[in-house]
């Protein structure tokens, strides 16, 4: 995607000096409304873009140590082009597979979704289902917060400011910025709840998937405008607005979220049938745990091996369980990239291995 120069108030320019947006510290803001007084002047200096935010409870950082925005398809460093079309795999799986569920259920836009993949993208990501090259966005600032003071046990969340071409429809293919954007309330069916709740935009590098000349320009910190800090407390949000509730955000009585329950697991059991996709679910389930936790401490995009690496440096993991652990991650990149290297009982053995890990982990 083509990078921007954004326009920054003075007091935000003094604030950054001569480093970028993505690599200064955030700047702290202590109310709702501070925080929506700058987006405004944001706004009106950057009148070439749209603005659009996201609230996380951590600032991912890369090794440059700026912020970092990939879609969760392609974050790992040193990403091997064999892993992406493994990854892209699961995506097309997923894809096929919700387009019949969709049409079995006769739910609205069924034809939408059935044939533009952008829609069956925007709603796998969405809905958490699987790995896509797609971001998430909102357009309103109260959703960014909400989400940055979400599960957040810390002091503290972030919000950052995008920009992003202006939309020229549900689906917007900006050729000169290389961006397509998604407007979720146009394309999502009205039984999709939480989309509306959360008014939600997905964007992406447009046709760019495992083919790529460079991964930096995937990174949506080329379309960072701005970044803040926000108190992770009540006293943040002014009178007459809060946070928004949990169950508002994630709203219950979803029916596309209980249509998309069951396809992630079945995704990668169909892929790799019997007990190689048993062992593929059940690695899957330990490296979500690893990454999450060596993240806590070490807030950027970590594959398996880096979280293994971290854990043990924290002391979550002896020598002997950091071993044994990294010996499962590469025998699941064997297992994926060259099945026919593995025989059937090395599988067993492994995925009972992996059983054994998780009784005496206890962490998941």
């Amino acid at each position: 995607m083509r990078p921007i120069e954004p326009t920054l108030t003075t007091e935000l320019e003094h604030h950054i000096g001569s480093k970028s947006v993505g690599k200064a510290p955030p700047y702290e803001v202590n109310s709702y409304r501070n925080l929506v007084e700058h987006v405004a002047h944001l706004a009106y200096l950057n009148k070439d873009n749209l603005l659009f935010f996201r609230g996380q409870t951590q600032d991912f950082l890369n090794k440059a140590g700026a912020s970092t925005f990939y879609p969760s398809i392609y974050r790992e460093d040193n990403l091997a082009q064999r892993e992406v079309e493994y990854r892209f795999a699961l995506l097309d799986r997923a894809s096929r597979q919700l387009k019949e569920l969709f049409s079995k259920g006769k739910i609205d836009g069924h034809a939408d979704v059935g044939r533009k993949r952008y829609i069956q993208w925007s709603i796998l990501q969405h809905y958490g289902i699987c790995l896509t090259p797609l971001l998430d966005f909102t357009h309103s600032p109260w959703v960014a917060c909400s989400f940055a003071q979400e599960d957040n046990d810390k002091s503290h969340g972030y919000v950052y400011v995008f920009g992003l071409p202006y939309l020229t429809n549900r689906i917007s293919i900006n050729s000169e910025h290389d961006i397509v954007n998604i407007r979720l309330l146009s394309i999502c069916p009205p039984d999709a709840l939480r989309p509306y709740f959360q008014e939600g935009y997905l964007a992406g590098t447009s046709d760019v998937t495992t083919d790529y000349d460079s991964k930096p320009e995937l990174d949506f910190n080329n379309r960072l405008i701005a970044k803040f800090c926000i108190p992770n407390t009540k006293k943040f949000w002014n009178a007459g607005i809060g946070k928004i509730p949990r169950t508002i955000l994630y709203p219950k009585s979803d029916r596309i979220q209980e249509l998309c329950e069951n396809i992630e697991t079945t995704v990668r059991t169909e892929i790799y049938s019997g007990t190689i996709g048993d062992f593929i679910t059940e690695w899957v389930n330990l490296e979500q745990v690893l990454v999450q936790k060596a993240q806590k401490e070490y807030p950027r995009p970590l594959s398996a091996r880096e979280a293994i690496q971290r854990l043990q440096t924290m002391g979550m993991l002896d020598k002997n369980l950091a071993y044994t652990i990294d010996e499962l991650r590469k025998f699941r990149n064997l297992l994926v990239h060259e099945p026919d290297r593995v025989d059937q009982n090395s599988i067993t053995q492994h995925q009972q291995e992996l059983q054994q890990l998780r009784k005496k982990l206890k962490w998941y």
